[in-house]
């Protein structure tokens, strides 16, 4: 299955991603490299991509089991390499889970399935990077 968006050049060193469902991102460099500042860096929008796509697995996989979670935040931490082309080496998503009276072994059940067979942008990224994860549990 093949996926096509689109990157507009906007001036200096800002760009506009746009999905095929036209939602927008606004991608910009520092200004070290030119940039102003004014979106998320291209590298940046790789860690959150994977921790999107982890979460939603996780939340989907909960309320299928029919788990009451109120919230679901990752945190996504990258290492990249000294040299060029700078690629993340290491890679950590670390998922926070509320709700009540959820259970350890269902958390860690839905981040296991999400991070093993779902996600395809952890898988992606794994192919380059060493990925690890974890999860807590959060009564709320």
């Amino acid at each position: 299955m093949e996926k096509s968006v689109t990157v507009t050049w906007a001036g200096k060193m800002t760009f506009i991603g746009t999905a095929p469902s036209g939602n927008c991102v606004t991608m910009d460099a520092g200004p070290k490299s030119g940039g102003l500042g004014l979106g998320h860096s291209p590298m940046d929008l790789l860690l959150m991509g994977a921790g999107g796509c982890a979460s939603i697995d996780v939340v989907l996989i909960l309320e299928k089991g029919r788990n009451d979670i109120s919230d679901c935040v990752c945190q996504i931490s990258g290492k990249r390499a000294e040299n060029m082309p700078r690629a993340y080496t290491d890679i950590h998503l670390h998922f926070m889970v509320s709700g009540r009276d959820l259970k350890e072994k269902a958390v860690a059940r839905a981040v296991e399935l999400s991070m093993t067979k779902y996600c395809s942008a952890s898988a992606t990224l794994a192919k380059g990077a060493k990925l690890t994860y974890d999860w807590e549990v959060i009564e709320a």
